[in-house]
């Protein structure tokens, strides 16, 4: 029996990563075609139909070098082929102007939209507004701000590649208040009323991973309610965003340093709703280099 045409659509800022997605794409077996005309879109995947190919698995990066028409059309172009049996995703990728501009300055390249009488600055705004309804329609909005072009590659397998198109990727990812709240998160739990290992010596050094932090943290009954108020309300809620057909879920748990509590009960948290719930990943931002975690 043929497989699914499989479609993602990679968009997002210049200076953001797209060109990164689609290239591990490309590595993972993605037919991959950048700065694809919107319009074309519905032409493409008939082609690819009549080669056949009704398995393949195509990767089309639609950024703001498209006329704005065939932008505005992209929502009802994937409805479209949607109803013809396609499976689509659309990967949005954005970073702050402080560090696009970083970028830009030292990569020495020029901005697509810009020309000798619009400034950097001003291109990027731009931009932003040219592709901020495809922002809103993303199954997926990836924040690479703080993101290196190795742990953009790891975000990219872990849960665009490996996930079964008909299921919910559930990211529980912890982070330090005074670092920033993660922008691609639909849900944010505030952790720092708990008890905080910081304020023991031996443990300042340690992190939610050690055991030590885990004892500490376990024997707290504030920690403990909160553990089980949250998890009961993620078990609740996320079968009813599988049922909606959302493809991604990130829940973020903040302390504030992304150290001790968060990196716990985010590690709690994804083992409860393993048991019930695949693919579950885990991930924690003010911890050195991390890579997805599944297990």
């Amino acid at each position: 029996m043929p497989g699914k045409l499989r479609l993602i659509v990679v968009s997002g800022l210049s200076g953001s990563g797209k060109s990164i997605a689609l290239h591990v794409l490309e590595d993972l077996g993605y037919y991959c075609i950048d700065n694809l005309p919107a319009g074309l879109l519905v032409a493409t995947v008939d082609e690819i139909r009549r080669s056949g190919d009704d398995d393949m698995r195509l990767a089309v990066g639609v950024d703001a070098r498209n006329h704005t028409e065939n932008l505005d059309s992209l929502p009802d172009l994937l409805h479209e082929l949607q109803a013809q049996g396609v499976e689509t995703d659309i990967i949005f990728l954005h970073a702050s102007d402080k560090i696009l501009l970083q970028r830009y300055s030292e990569s020495r390249r020029r901005h697509p939209l810009a020309d000798q009488g619009t400034q950097l600055r001003a291109a990027i705004e731009s931009e932003r507004a040219i592709l901020a309804e495809i922002e809103l329609s993303a199954d997926l909005v990836i924040d690479t701000t703080t993101t290196s072009m190795y742990h953009l590659a790891d975000i990219i397998r872990s849960r665009v590649d490996r996930r079964q198109t008909e299921a919910l990727s559930v990211l529980i990812e912890s982070f330090g208040f005074k670092y920033g709240i993660p922008a691609d998160a639909d849900f944010v739990f505030d952790l720092r009323s708990l008890p905080n290992p910081y304020w023991t010596i031996k443990l300042r050094g340690l992190t939610g991973l050690d055991a030590e932090v885990r004892e500490f943290l376990d024997g707290q009954d504030k920690f403990t309610a909160m553990y089980e108020d949250i998890g009961r309300f993620l078990e609740n809620w996320v079968p009813h965003y599988q049922n909606a057909n959302r493809g991604y879920l990130t829940v973020a748990l903040g302390c504030t340093g992304g150290q001790h509590r968060s990196v716990y009960m985010a590690e709690k948290i994804a083992a409860r709703l393993k048991q019930h719930h695949d693919p579950v990943l885990t991930r924690h931002n003010a911890l050195p280099e991390q890579h997805l975690s599944p297990d």
